[in-house]
């Protein structure tokens, strides 16, 4: 099959990925293997290819939006057949059995597996999956529009339970790619007043066509104080944007998996009374049926910039560049 393969160290900073020919994997004991019809392009593939994530293996194929066909099924899978279709997304795989996860909170777990990072993802024709962390998606729509729902959806919708953001909220959102333009589709269902904050015309135009009540610079101050926020840009001034637009009792939830240094901030003015700073760590199983429901109820359709696989490095400097409105896509 073909592959983009990430070597540690990469041979070149802007093309980090090679294309090459690899052997097709086939399938352990609880695994399927899946021929990928689309794989989303994530920030976190930044993170990960640029070495801010500590490389845990010397080769690996990048990847965890992974919308693909079972091909065939591993010993003792049961719950899958061939042909289906099914999602792949961050978390490939928990423990079960550490204190967090015997907590329910497997997005925690001391011993996790991660997509494209741990272990092989979807830069490629074919991947392997545990079939616990397979999620069937719908046969009526386009795979490249199911992809970013996988990690930029489900995240983005996690980030806004951790924000405990409520019906009618006043809700900012700090930052407007992948994960911001998914998740104001919740935040409009729910009847709530969204507040953007975003660098770059396209980004803004966007966020006011997606029905944002207000649209500011990056840092702005919106006009109304906030019930809650996430922050999705990976920097540090944002946060503090973010604390400041909030009324006493919110809550600013950190959409990153990297963050540059938090600027030193005054505690009296800006978390004072009750206000609150969290980090949003991966995602639970519930969180992706959950929110997968919900996308195919409301008709959740992301906006999509496509590419060949054979230009994933393309598609990664544009995300990087911030080109993309929306969500990059490779297909196979």
């Amino acid at each position: 099959m073909r592959a983009a393969l990430l070597y540690h160290p990469a041979p070149m900073a802007e093309r980090p990925l090679r294309l090459d020919d690899v052997p097709i994997p086939a399938p352990g004991p609880g695994e399927v293997l899946l021929r990928v019809e689309a794989c989303g392009v994530c920030r976190t593939d930044l993170h990960i290819t640029t070495g801010e994530l500590k490389p845990q293996h010397e080769v690996i194929i990048p990847g965890h939006q992974i919308v693909g066909r079972i091909e065939r099924l591993g010993q003792g899978v049961s719950n899958l057949r061939p042909t289906m279709r099914v999602g792949v997304s961050w978390m490939g795989g928990v423990d079960g059995d550490c204190p967090l996860c015997r907590k329910g909170r497997e997005n925690l777990c001391d011993h996790p597996v991660f997509t494209g990072y741990s272990v092989h993802g979807g830069y490629a024709e074919y991947a392997v999956a545990q079939a616990g962390f397979c999620y069937p998606l719908p046969e009526d729509r386009s795979a490249t529009s199911l992809a970013p729902l996988l990690c930029a959806g489900i995240i983005g919708f996690r980030s806004l339970r951790m924000a405990e953001v409520k019906l009618g909220d006043r809700v900012g959102l700090y930052g407007f790619g992948a994960s911001a333009h998914l998740a104001i589709e919740v935040l409009r269902h729910w009847g709530c007043e969204v507040y953007v904050a975003t660098r770059g015309a396209q980004h803004q135009q966007l966020a006011r066509q997606s029905g944002a009540v207000w649209v500011g610079d990056a840092t702005a101050e919106p006009p109304e104080r906030l019930d809650s926020a996430v922050t999705f840009a990976p920097a540090g001034e944002v946060v503090i944007a973010a604390l400041r637009a909030l009324r006493k009792g919110g809550i600013v939830a950190i959409n990153a998996i990297h963050l540059d240094r938090i600027p030193q901030f005054d505690y009296d003015s800006l978390l004072w009374g009750e206000r609150q700073l969290r980090s949003v760590a991966n995602m639970t199983r519930q969180d992706a049926r959950d929110f997968l429901a919900l996308a195919t109820e409301i008709g959740i359709e992301p906006k999509t910039r496509i590419f060949p696989l054979e230009q994933a490095n393309e598609a990664l400097a544009a995300v990087e560049h911030d080109e993309i409105n929306g969500a990059a896509v490779l297909v196979p």
